[in-house]
């Protein structure tokens, strides 16, 4: 009797599989988990608005054709295709397998035929077109309380101008980051599934709770960290990891030897981390050198300079520059595509600083210069709102971040939670709690408040020079008190901590800066 039971719920079981594709792992071939519009697609086949399973391909890449998008809509809408009146276009005939769709939303006025009477079942849909048919298919109306905003490339006088405003004005589509539509552009099966999603469930869009549009363009990193060179084309084969696109900072700090480390001395200059804005001072082929704004540096008015991959920078405008921010506090930290780790974006680092679009239990909603919205978990940032400041720290609030370091590789020039050199530590654990000071050691030394020796306190920062503390400065450290300092050496060691007086330290101590108040 057991073992007829048993029989019997394991062909239940296999009958629901097969009639559950879902159930069985991917509902789209070619959509993985690490997709970005993976839940947008899967709730349009949970809808039975397109067909799907685990050998099914939704065809993200490929462009979307009028019938295409009227099944879709036909499907969305549960629509009844019996008895449509004879849609009176040349190119479809009675009988025919789109016959029925294609006169159901010529009935609905959906989508109708052009001036030759004919219906183009197979021409490539347009994102122009596809907004007003959007607009029509749901009567989608304008907000009384929307913000107004213009594409750049959507003409004001142009057939689709209102229904472009109108999606914009309900969360549909907000376009580029560049400010731009792209309405002659042909539409993929992905995005039209998306909007279609969006408009089905308001859960899938994105609310601009904070956006502020401006008219000026900006320039921001566009990878986790740009490493800055001092001429363009120096990077060696060992260094792709760092001028690759996007960059992997960890691989090139784990794969370089020590003497590959040390040639980098004198070659790099800085880092930036991801959105960062900068200024591009000129371009050189595939290189271009900028300046980093947020990094003080006499050798250029407009910040740090250098040279870096043109790959690594991107245009785009400063639109979320009302809302609140979240910093990274954690060494590194991941980007994620949405409130779940199972679907990591990019790792990024310490210090990185993104628009704050929402606050939702263990996870903060962030919008990038040019990838879009992301989430990171609310553990890792710290939220600063717009037109707050952060609390002054105590020396303990400085010496309690200096010390997440302790142990991380050095690397010349490193500004960032994979690597750090010596005074890019120091500026590094500053800015962390909103205190900019300059970016090179030799700089650092000649800003703040001098302090004697005899009256260091903790969080202090300490020089050293060459010619017994007498000539250049070479190298900074940051007092912990008890006679002990921590700091980044070389690229023979990690960040450690140890006493002021282990040579060559106290032979080469050149002077002290407070930077606390």
């Amino acid at each position: 009797m057991i073992k007829k039971i048993l029989f019997q719920l394991l062909i239940l079981a296999l009958i629901f599989s097969i009639s559950n594709p879902a159930s069985a792992g991917k509902v789209f071939s070619d959509v993985g988990d690490q997709y970005s519009a993976k839940a947008e697609l899967e709730f349009l086949a949970e809808q039975g608005i397109v067909p799907s399973g685990p050998s099914v391909a939704y065809g993200i890449n490929q462009s979307i054709t009028r019938l295409e998008a009227s099944e879709m809509l036909v499907r969305a809408l549960k629509l009844d295709t019996t008895n449509r009146p004879d849609p009176q276009v040349v190119d479809v005939k009675k009988g025919s397998a789109a016959y029925d769709i294609i006169a159901t939303v010529v009935d609905e006025n959906i989508m109708v035929g052009n001036l030759k009477k004919e219906f183009n079942p197979n021409a490539l849909l347009t994102r122009a077109e596809m907004a007003a048919i959007l607009v029509r298919a749901f009567d989608l109306q304008q907000p009384s309380s929307s913000k107004k905003f213009q594409f750049v490339d959507v003409n004001v006088k142009s057939f689709a101008a209102p229904s472009i405003s109108t999606l914009f004005a309900n969360n549909i589509t907000f376009g580029y980051p560049d400010h731009t539509f792209k309405p002659t552009m042909t539409l993929t099966r992905a995005h039209f599934g998306i909007f279609l999603a969006r408009i089905l469930n308001p859960e899938f869009q994105e609310t601009l709770t904070c956006f502020n549009p401006v008219t000026e363009k900006t320039y921001y990193v566009n990878v986790a960290v740009t490493t800055l060179w001092k001429a363009p084309n120096a990077a060696r084969l060992i260094d792709r990891p760092a001028v690759s696109t996007p960059t992997d900072i960890r691989k090139w700090t784990k794969t370089m030897t020590i003497p590959q480390k040390q040639w980098l001395v004198g070659k790099t200059e800085t880092q930036a981390l991801y959105g960062q804005e900068v200024v591009v001072l000129k371009t050189s082929g595939k290189w271009m050198q900028i300046a980093v704004k947020d990094q003080y540096s006499p050798k250029n008015k407009a910040g740090y300079p250098g040279w870096v991959p043109v790959s690594h920078i991107k245009e785009s405008y400063a639109d979320f520059g009302q809302c609140a921010t979240a910093k990274v506090k954690a060494p590194i930290a991941n980007l994620y595509q949405n409130e779940t780790t199972a679907r990591p974006f990019m790792e990024i680092s310490f210090n990185t600083i993104l628009p704050v679009l929402e606050e939702k239990g263990d996870w903060v909603k962030v919008q990038t210069a040019i990838d879009g919205a992301k989430y990171v978990r609310k553990q890792d940032v710290s939220v600063l709102q717009k037109g707050s400041q952060l609390p002054a720290p105590t020396s303990q609030d400085i010496l309690t971040t200096a010390k997440k370091f302790n142990g991380l590789p050095y690397l010349w020039a490193g500004t960032s939670g994979f690597g750090l050199d010596c005074s890019g530590f120091t500026y590094s654990v500053y800015r962390q709690h909103g205190i900019d000071i300059p970016r090179d050691a030799s700089v650092q030394a000649t800003h703040g408040t001098a302090v004697k020796k005899s009256e260091l306190q903790p969080g202090d920062l300490l020089f050293f020079a060459y010619n017994k503390g007498k000539g250049s400065v070479h190298h900074v450290g940051m007092y912990i008190g008890n006679g002990k300092m921590i700091h980044s050496p070389n690229p023979k060691k990690t960040v450690e901590i140890l006493s002021i007086d282990a040579e060559p330290y106290r032979t080469e101590f050149s002077g002290a800066r407070r930077y606390l108040k």
